[in-house]
């Protein structure tokens, strides 16, 4: 452990401007390195296993810029519908029933992971980490199923409107 904590402590700043590098970001910088270290600390690491660290904080950070691409294109595909409330008429509300009951029948054809991602995170409002550790997998397979999903229900739409 004493020889973990050497390393934290003359890696640690070289890390950082390394990550700040790729992320352009001096506080996700920190909260990367820090994560990289958890994520290796039940290891035990020598002064030969830099590199190991060094690839895993790059990795983090790779990551971090996926995650944050798909945020972003998620928060420009959504319309301005969805992001102010509005009053219905009791017609509108009725077809709008309609609909919401015809997309959860046509969610039922998505793979059955990938529609209880999409069910976790709309219906129950839970996060990205958290269906991902509730179903024990990769934060990257969550988005990655969302998007999936996601693009399922644009098209359902798309078609439903042709009609």
């Amino acid at each position: 452990m004493a020889e973990f904590s050497q390393i934290y402590a003359t890696e640690h700043g070289r890390l950082r401007r390394l990550v700040r590098r790729i992320t352009g970001s001096a506080e996700t910088a920190e909260d990367i390195v820090h994560d990289a270290f958890l994520k290796l600390s039940d290891r035990t690491i020598g002064a030969e296993d830099r590199g190991l660290l060094v690839r895993t904080a790059q990795n983090l950070a790779r990551d971090q810029l996926r995650a944050e691409r798909v945020r972003t294109a998620y928060a420009g595909n959504t319309m301005a519908e969805q992001l102010t409330p509005g009053f219905a008429l009791p017609d509108e509300e009725v077809a709008a029933r309609q609909e919401l009951n015809d997309l959860l029948t046509a969610i039922k054809n998505l793979p059955p992971r990938t529609r209880k991602i999409l069910l976790m995170s709309r219906r129950d409002g839970l996060s990205y980490p958290q269906i991902a550790r509730e179903l024990d997998v990769s934060v990257s397979t969550v988005e990655k199923d969302m998007i999936s999903a996601l693009e399922f229900c644009r098209t359902w739409k798309r078609r439903r409107d042709l009609f």
